[in-house]
């Protein structure tokens, strides 16, 4: 059972269009108190309706541009960007279209998946679209230690990308934006990896097609996993092909019909199971169940590729069934 978690009663004290995708939300204490610290990765979980008149819970990354030392360790207010989502459960659009300022939000305190490491070596920071937010606050941050960062910026105009005047101000010629509009192609990964130095970390946050292919050509260079550090900004999708099956829990031996456009995870909560869980992007690894019976359609960032191949696991927020019918050991 996920232990509950104390929620901060946050005011939104601005409300800023950056872009036609992209609003700004600055939220404050109505006292004015300092609010719990952060470091650089971190997130907020805050709560939103939907269309369909629920709640859920969403991760948004904190933004921070200060570069003194001590800015993020008891903040006054936090600073958050939001996409807007025209095919999700309407989340964003609750905090693109229904939320004003003067709202009060439920947020939950910061959390920390994306931690920026320390030692030796540069930080190069590759970002997708809204996944520039945490890495935003990581530049600041390494500016404040005076670290050597670059950062990477891709998206596919520059009139869609966020931050770019803060970023520039930071950075200068160490940040590099790539616009596919202007390139006419997308972001070169080999290119990139090309040119980061062997005592280098990379740190990667973006929409999984991106995620996807920075991690596909560190593996086929050899890098090893603790020089890869990444966060995926996106919701789970469905995908071509994807089918209703049945999900048997042996334990209580309940049966329930998982939707070709629901998870595991949601089909278990809908019908009042209480699963663990975190993200459900496939990145924390917390939702992992054994499975008894089925062939597993793994499609996680947790498991090695090993583990996957045994298919005796799965993280049931985005992974599925190859098939028609699994048993999971819950």
């Amino acid at each position: 059972m996920n232990a509950p978690t104390a929620t901060l009663a946050l005011r939104v004290v601005e409300a800023r269009e950056l872009n036609p995708l992209i609003r700004m939300l600055r939220l404050r204490a109505d006292d004015g108190r300092a609010l719990p610290g952060f470091a650089a990765g971190a997130h907020i979980r805050v709560q939103v309706s939907l269309t369909d008149g629920g709640t859920d819970w969403r991760h948004y990354s904190l933004v921070n541009f200060d570069t003194a030392r001590n800015a993020t360790n008891a903040p006054t207010e936090y600073v958050i960007a939001v996409r807007k989502e025209a095919e999700g459960r309407g989340g964003s659009r609750f905090m693109h279209e229904r939320l004003k300022e003067g709202d009060t939000l439920a947020i939950e305190p910061p959390k920390n998946d994306f931690p920026l490491h320390t030692g030796p070596g540069g930080s190069v920071l590759v970002a997708g679209g809204i996944g520039v937010t945490p890495l935003a606050t990581m530049a600041a941050r390494r500016r404040a230690e005076e670290a050597p960062v670059r950062m990477h910026y891709a998206g596919r105009s520059r009139d869609l990308m966020a931050f770019l005047p803060e970023l520039e101000a930071l950075l200068g010629p160490d940040l590099h934006v790539h616009a596919d509009a202007e390139a006419g192609a997308p972001l070169d990964i080999d290119a990139l990896l090309d040119n980061v130095p062997a005592g280098d970390r990379l740190y990667v946050c973006g929409p999984k097609v991106m995620l996807d292919a920075v991690l596909a050509r560190t593996q086929v260079r050899g890098w090893t996993h603790d020089r890869v550090h990444f966060e995926l900004f996106t919701e789970p999708v469905v995908e071509a092909g994807d089918q209703p099956f049945e999900v048997e829990l042996a334990q209580s031996g309940q049966r329930f019909t998982v939707a070709a456009d629901q998870s595991i995870l949601d089909c278990l909560i809908d019908n009042g199971c209480d699963p663990m869980f975190d993200c459900k992007r496939g990145e924390c690894g917390v939702c992992a169940v054994p499975v008894i019976e089925g062939e597993i359609d793994h499609r996680d960032y947790v498991l090695t590729a090993r583990e996957k191949a045994e298919g005796n696991v799965m993280q049931i927020c985005i992974s599925r069934a190859k098939g028609a019918r699994l048993v999971l050991d819950l």
